[in-house]
């Protein structure tokens, strides 16, 4: 097929959640469905029971899964034949209520891994935040699985926890073996795509829908902690040397990802890499190839990596998240 790939969009795929709220219809334009918590919007996933698929142009309905499997050089460039599945997950989360106190497994933990996932490193952007807000990041120094699992049988586990109030505009880094939950906040979250959750402790609450408690996996959660990770905070940013309006936020062997704010054009992408653009406020027109393609508060555009480099004009202030996959040497990577 003889397709010219172009900047992709995507429609997001709610989820409910019993932790969740309504807020995401303040970020994205579509609908939330009827009146229940909505508390995830995947806004790009390759995952089998929820892969997102491309909102306009000559390739709407596509999903993008089918555009790996038909277009992975022109879509991943160098890092074709590297992933079998797009291997980042892009969501935003209304987190109305404290999640669960949950560990996701590292890549190398395969006893607790299902065939063909991976382990699960994630990290937060802070859209919002109100009088409730507090993020659970890491263990107490001193917390070992004995006390640990003491303090799940008492219900005291939030004693464990290291804890924090979040501002507007934190980013935090959540490696796998990280335990961590959040509540009162909306987040963006990237994350390896990996759907791997194991539950600490779900605050004694009852499932509306089921009329019963949550399952958890204590045991498999235990097994998969690393207690060295304690008292996590949010990060501190690296503003770029010679782009002093952008500043990398999170680098590591999964993702790299840079927040830039410009009222003036700007570049993004990279030759022979895909870029994923995340807006979070404002709006702008990306010129790639001379043709325009709009981009606003709430989007999540994938530049192939047949594209490149393109220019983002600001309407006026934008406020964007450029989100980059490592290639296998990373240091080489800017």
């Amino acid at each position: 097929m003889n397709i010219e790939l172009y900047p992709l969009k995507f429609e997001p795929i709610y989820q409910y959640r019993l932790w969740g709220g309504r807020k995401l219809a303040n970020l994205l334009s579509k609908p939330l469905p009827n009146d229940g918590p909505i508390g995830e919007a995947w806004i790009l996933s390759d995952r089998k029971d929820h892969a997102s698929k491309v909102i306009d142009g000559s390739l709407k309905g596509y999903s993008i899964t089918q555009l790996m499997k038909e277009f992975p050089k022109e879509l991943m460039g160098r890092l074709a034949g590297r992933f079998d599945r797009f291997p980042l997950l892009l969501k935003f989360l209304d987190c109305k209520e404290v999640l669960s106190v949950q560990v996701h497994p590292s890549d190398d933990q395969k006893t607790y891994i299902p065939k063909g996932d991976t382990g699960k490193t994630e990290a937060w952007v802070v859209l919002e935040t109100g009088n409730d807000s507090r993020i659970y990041a890491g263990l107490k120094n001193g917390t070992d699985k004995q006390n640990l699992r003491q303090a799940i049988q008492n219900h005291s586990l939030a004693d464990k926890l290291h804890s924090f109030i979040p501002q507007s505009g934190d980013a935090v880094f959540i490696h796998s073996g990280t335990v961590h939950t959040l509540g009162g906040t909306v987040v963006f979250e990237v994350q390896e795509n990996s759907d791997v959750t194991f539950r600490l402790y779900d605050w004694d609450r009852i499932d509306s829908k089921t009329g019963k408690p949550r399952d958890l996996q204590v045991d498999q959660a235990l097994a998969c902690i690393d207690f060295n990770q304690v008292d996590i905070g949010p990060v501190k940013a690296v503003i770029e040397t010679h782009h002093t309006n952008t500043e990398k936020l999170f680098d590591n062997e999964h993702f790299i990802l840079w927040r830039m704010k410009y009222k003036s054009p700007f570049k993004v992408g990279v030759k022979n890499e895909p870029t994923i653009l995340v807006c979070l406020e404002g709006s702008a027109k990306v010129v790639c190839n001379a043709n325009h393609y709009p981009i606003s508060k709430g989007d999540v555009m994938l530049l192939p990596a047949d594209i490149g480099e393109c220019h983002v004009h600001p309407d006026a202030q934008i406020n964007l998240l450029q989100i980059a996959i490592p290639g296998k040497d990373k240091s080489k990577r800017s």
